[in-house]
C-alpha cells in the first residue's frame, strides 16, 4: 500500500489488489494501449489533435477523443484552445502529473518492442501444443 498526499490535511491509501480500490481505474487508464501511445507522443511537446491522430496509426477519432478526455479529466493532459489561430485549434500537452508517468510507460513500450520476437515464439509454441 502507498499513501499519497492530496493536500496538507488529507491522505488517501491505495491498494491495487483490493477490488474496491479506485487506483484500479487509474491503472486501467494509464496502462491502456491508447493512453500509453498518446502520452508517449506528447513526451516531446504539445501536439494538435490531427497531429496526434496521424502520429498514432490505427487510432480512431472517437477513441482519440475519449482517451484525451479521460487523460485530461485525470490531470495527465492539458487541453488548450489556440484562439489566435484561424480557425481556432486545440493543442494537447502533458501536465506535471502526466510527465511523472512517462518513464514507466516508456519502459513498457521499450519492453514490448524488444521482446516481440520472444512473445511471438511463445505464442507459436503454445499453439503447437494445443490439440486440434
Amino acid at each position: 500500500m502507498e499513501t499519497t498526499a492530496i493536500d496538507d490535511s488529507e491522505a488517501i491509501v491505495g491498494d491495487l489488489y483490493s477490488d474496491a480500490c479506485p487506483c484500479r481505474e487509474i491503472l486501467n487508464l494509464v496502462a491502456s494501449k491508447w493512453a500509453t501511445l498518446i502520452i508517449g507522443k506528447l513526451e516531446d511537446g504539445p501536439l494538435r489533435f490531427g497531429q496526434l491522430r496521424r502520429a498514432i496509426s490505427g487510432i480512431t477519432q472517437k477513441m482519440l477523443t475519449q482517451t484525451l478526455r479521460r487523460l485530461e479529466q485525470d490531470g495527465l493532459v492539458h487541453r488548450e484552445v489556440l484562439v489566435h489561430m484561424r480557425p481556432p485549434q486545440v493543442e494537447y500537452s502533458l501536465t506535471e502529473l502526466g510527465q511523472s508517468v512517462t518513464e514507466p510507460l516508456a519502459a513498457i513500450r521499450d519492453w514490448s518492442e524488444q521482446h516481440l520476437p520472444d512473445v511471438q515464439a511463445a505464442r507459436r509454441n503454445f499453439d503447437a501444443l494445443q490439440p486440434n
